[in-house]
């Protein structure tokens, strides 16, 4: 499904499956990180994302993945 039609005037749940992180080095919270994501799938009303965590000279710092829950809710 487009990412397009879960918004727009039909209700929707959603709801965080699970999700973890991977901590690969030691990092500074205050300094500039790059987030790079993608979903590879999302069907049956179930999706996958993963990112990556950057720091500004290209290490991996973090990896994370989160599976969500989406289904379309009868109008009240």
């Amino acid at each position: 499904m487009a990412a397009s039609r879960l918004c727009g005037p039909e209700w929707w749940a959603t709801s965080s499956l699970d999700h973890a992180m991977w901590f690969h080095r030691p990092f500074r919270a205050d300094e500039w990180f790059l987030y790079d994501q993608e979903s590879p799938i999302a069907t049956g009303g179930r999706g996958l994302a993963r990112g990556r965590i950057y720091d500004r000279s290209g290490r991996l710092l973090v990896s994370v993945v989160q599976e969500g829950l989406f289904r379309r809710l009868d109008r009240l």
